[in-house]
């Protein structure tokens, strides 16, 4: 049985080899390795940590330890900032045994589910004639070339095929990751739909838009790996796919026996689904429901913010010699190698990342207005700091080397700064202009607040009286 040619692939946390030689990819993952500890294995990177690293792809921090597959959780511990989430273990058995029940039988209820949601207008599918291919090899690179074969097979098979836990592989930042989506179901025409499978309930077909958003993103990832894996399958028509001998009687039937031999030689290629089944307990009980999802949008941002990620060599060659994450160090050392790698803290990180009350205590300490979000920080434009924006809203001089100053009395640069530098905001700059202006108005605001509640109140007292002696005239 031939074997789709897939590219070499390097182990789980180092970058791929190199196409000058495998030598630049050894060195890189002793440089990774050296970083992380050499006594510690690489902790593999899943597709929620993508979905986090792609929604923060400026912290090139997350991007140095997920590439060297550094325990995060461990040395968050380490350094004394331990992060207060996770899933409990009682949610992990919940969500295996769900999992297990939409699984059972073959997967025929999960078919179902993805006939009725995705392709009502299909055959539905025959649990006498729906595949599910054993996908176990050895090793991670194994399991990848095995899942392309699988798929191959399916689009010969023209038949409803799930395939369980497959194995995808995805270059993020140079480095590959390995991702296991729950399922991938391949309709009979050659259509591929993600399954992504979630205890969380789906009451009344709703479910929490929070968690569905996330499961999105996840999912969406899953969909990257997916494209990369479809783009590396050989040109030429699949293969005949393989029959177990005790599914070519009774199991297969004459049905299967006629899709198997002319049918694989027509070829075909797996038509990717831009939507994923969002499988969940239905209500409050332990059955299965399924609600189609748009990722196109998930998509796109993904695949963008991941282009956008620094490659992990470069980031490992501006680091100094004795930088490492190994967590058996001393805390301070921690620290301070943490410190030479820039990060980019947002509150969004408290829901990601393992480093983020690490991370928010030092912006904190720091003055940064990243800890009032990416919304405020993208409105400041150059200015970093509080104290810089408190500083450009008095008109005052700001703070720091290279800082300029302004002239509270003029709208434009002094002529000590008549070129001020392209990252400083001058006078005449909109946030500059905006910040001043916000300030007078708030000190207008707060001058007229006293005189103002004065009159209101002197004007209640004489309408209280007037009112008192009308009551009496009228008496």
């Amino acid at each position: 049985m031939p074997v789709p040619r897939t590219p070499p692939r390097s182990p789980a946390g180092s970058a791929p080899a190199s196409p000058t030689g495998p030598a630049p990819a050894r060195a890189l993952r002793q440089r990774l390795a050296e970083l992380r500890g050499p006594e510690h294995p690489p902790r593999p990177l899943d597709a929620r940590a993508l979905a986090a690293l792609a929604a923060n792809p400026g912290c090139r921090r997350r991007a140095l330890l997920d590439g060297a597959g550094v325990d995060k959780t461990a040395l968050a511990a380490a350094i004394g900032s331990p992060s207060a989430f996770g899933q409990s273990q009682f949610a992990l058995v919940r969500g295996n045994a769900f999992e297990a029940r939409v699984k059972a039988d073959g997967g025929a209820a999960l078919l179902r589910l993805v006939h009725a949601h995705t392709a009502p207008e299909t055959e539905a599918p025959d649990p006498a004639r729906s595949r599910v291919p054993d996908l176990a090899a050895s090793g991670p690179e194994g399991r990848v070339a095995r899942t392309a074969l699988a798929l191959r097979e399916a689009v010969a098979a023209k038949a409803w095929t799930l395939l369980d836990h497959p194995l995808l592989t995805l270059d993020v930042a140079g480095s590959p990751a390995y991702l296991e989506p729950d399922a991938l179901v391949v309709h009979p025409g050659g259509r591929c739909t993600v399954v992504e499978i979630k205890s969380f309930p789906m009451i009344d077909g709703t479910a929490d838009p929070a968690k569905a958003g996330a499961a999105a993103r996840q999912a969406a990832v899953y969909v990257l790996a997916l494209e990369g894996l479809l783009r590396r399958l050989p040109e030429e028509d699949p293969p005949e796919p393989e029959r177990p001998a005790a599914e070519t009687g009774e199991r297969t039937g004459t049905g299967e026996q006629a899709g198997t031999g002319e049918q694989a030689g027509t070829g075909g290629h797996v038509l990717l689904d831009d939507k994923v089944l969002l499988v969940c307990p239905k209500d409050f009980s332990n059955l299965p429901a399924g609600a189609p999802v748009d990722i196109r949008r998930q998509l796109s941002v993904t695949r963008r913010q991941l282009a956008r990620l620094t490659r992990v060599e470069e980031i490992a060659e501006e680091l100094p010699e004795g930088t490492s994450f190994d967590i058996g160090r001393p805390p301070r050392e921690l620290t301070a190698s943490l410190e030479k790698v820039p990060a980019a803290y947002a509150p969004e990180c408290l829901a990601a990342c393992e480093l983020a009350f690490h991370c928010r205590a030092r912006s904190r300490a720091e003055g940064q207005v990243t800890v009032l979000g990416r919304g405020v920080r993208a409105e400041l434009g150059a200015l970093t700091t509080v104290e810089e924006v408190l500083a450009t809203a008095r008109g005052a001089r700001c703070p720091g080397p290279g800082r300029q100053g302004l002239d509270p009395a003029s709208a434009e640069p002094t002529a000590a700064t008549a070129t001020p530098a392209p990252t400083v905001p001058t006078a005449a700059d909109p946030t500059a202009r905006a910040l001043r202006r916000a300030a007078a108005l708030r000190a207008e605001a707060l001058a007229g607040a006293g005189p103002r509640h004065g009159a209101a109140l002197e004007h209640g007292h004489g309408h209280g009286a007037g009112a008192g002696q009308g009551g009496e005239e009228r008496a």
